[in-house]
């Protein structure tokens, strides 16, 4: 497993933040192209660790806790779990590190990120890997979410853990070895006291009780305006956040937008998948044949 070092950080309103930094460095010493990778509503950095082992050897792979999530600290103000202070939050992250220059992968509500901080910095951003979202979601997929995000009962051992995360995303992952569903429980809970809890605030769930446009407003002229960033987009199958229909609007809004859909899927992919995994780096490898690699 690749190494990673803890970046913690304060955010402008004062929170204390975590990254993961997969900090690779070239034969010759010199720094890599950097990648951020920002997390789903009640995800943390752990969803990207294979795919940041994956990336490590070329890039420089940053992997994020959103503040009420994983090891970031909760926010007292709920209105603060909102995007636009997801999106200060990543720009102080960057700032802090000196990057100029970035690859954004985001999952879900970290895909609606990378629309917004292209549309805040579009300089800064050279390119975006978007897994299963699009400038508007599937009400299918929004009811779904409010059913369980900040309402699922507490779990009294890694048992339950795990049965719980399977009912939760049977959907999503049908084909999920038994390996797979122990990583993603470990993923999604942490111990405490020795009892598992959900590694997130449930207070994240406020944006979603002021209906389905505090939780995803009209997002069409963000992603208008990405212009030319080059962009991966992926889906799953069977997502019910992702829609045919918004896939086919988005790809005539963007004729030069990459789309791949992936087999077997939910909301959202894991990005392990071949599919997934082969499309992102072609994708980059693309880039990097532009001539579009200077850290």
């Amino acid at each position: 497993m690749a190494a990673f070092d803890d970046i913690w950080y304060r955010s402008s309103d004062g929170l204390q933040l975590y990254a993961r930094d997969y900090r690779c460095r070239d034969s010759a010493g010199g720094a890599r192209p950097a990648v951020l990778c920002m997390h789903g509503l009640s995800r943390n950095s752990a969803d990207f660790a294979a795919l940041a082992e994956h990336l490590c050897a070329g890039y420089r792979v940053l992997c994020v806790d959103q503040r009420g999530r994983g090891r970031s600290d909760y926010d007292r103000q709920v209105s603060n779990y909102a995007l636009p202070t997801y999106v200060r939050d990543m720009f102080t992250l960057l700032d802090l590190l000196a990057i100029d220059r970035v690859i954004l992968v985001g999952t879900s509500m970290g895909g609606l990120m990378a629309f917004a901080m292209a549309a805040a910095q579009p300089g800064r951003v050279r390119a975006m890997v978007i897994n299963d979202i699009g400038p508007e979601l599937d009400p299918r997929g929004l009811a779904r979410i409010k059913s369980y995000v900040g309402k699922l009962q507490p779990v009294r051992n890694w048992d339950e853990a795990l049965q719980q995360a399977r009912v939760m995303a049977a959907d999503a992952f049908p084909d999920f070895s038994e390996q797979e569903w122990l990583d993603f429980t470990r993923g999604i809970f942490r111990e405490e006291d020795g009892v598992p809890v959900l590694a997130y605030d449930p207070a994240i769930s406020g944006p979603l009780d002021g209906g389905d446009a505090a939780l995803a407003p009209d997002l069409w002229p963000l992603f208008t305006a990405l212009g030319a960033v080059p962009l991966l987009l992926l889906r799953g199958q069977n997502s019910d956040i992702l829609s045919p229909d918004c896939v086919a609007r988005m790809q005539a809004c963007n004729p030069a937008m990459q789309y791949r859909e992936v087999p077997r899927r939910g909301h959202a992919p894991t990005l392990n998948e071949p599919v997934a995994r082969s499309a992102i780096d072609a994708f980059l490898r693309q880039l990097q044949n532009q001539g579009d690699t200077a850290p």
